[in-house]
């Protein structure tokens, strides 16, 4: 099977329903962001992190494809990503929190190489999230997906902070 189709090269690309739209479509710059976000979460895990960071890694990489599918068509009858997810996210927050240090300065983002990448991965995770709002505003998106990368972001931070205590890497704190 060939990769390319060449049904791009006149600068507009599929969505699952069948239309065409523009490649700068804000539908397109959502997908393309949580493609970025994606493959931070891929170079987090050639950092080698820890097999517990490693498992929830590839289990939010799964669920942000879920995602972009999600808001790869206008039309969504049983959105692939749902309150399920969020909670299963806000479990794992709350398991992690429960082993980290109390929070009581802002922490500058780095630590091992894996879990700096996870600070990128957050980074890039509120990005995508700007735009979806702007996407949510112009064109609606299915319910439960501003919501999920709300919560991501609150999980990559937590699981950065998380990789540092497994590897009892030192956070750096803000100071200023």
């Amino acid at each position: 099977m060939k990769i390319y189709t060449r049904t791009g090269d006149d600068g507009t690309t599929g969505l699952f329903s069948g239309q065409r739209v523009p490649k700068d479509h804000l539908r397109m710059e959502v997908c393309g962001t949580l493609d970025e976000l994606n493959g931070h979460l891929g170079a987090a895990l050639a950092g080698l992190p820890d097999a517990k960071v490693s498992k929830s890694i590839r289990e939010v990489q799964s669920q942000i494809f879920s995602l972009g599918a999600d808001l790869a068509t206008t039309v969504v009858d049983t959105p692939r990503i749902s309150s399920h997810e969020i909670a299963g996210l806000e479990w794992e927050i709350d398991q992690m929190t429960e082993e980290l240090p109390d929070l009581r300065n802002f922490i500058l983002p780095g630590g091992t190489p894996a879990a700096a990448e996870i600070h990128i991965a957050r980074a890039v995770c509120r990005r995508c999230e700007r735009l979806l709002v702007t996407l949510a505003r112009a064109e609606g998106v299915p319910p439960d997906s501003l919501r999920y990368l709300n919560r991501l972001s609150d999980f990559l931070f937590v699981l950065a902070r998380y990789e540092n205590l497994l590897t009892s890497t030192p956070e750096e704190k803000w100071v200023g």
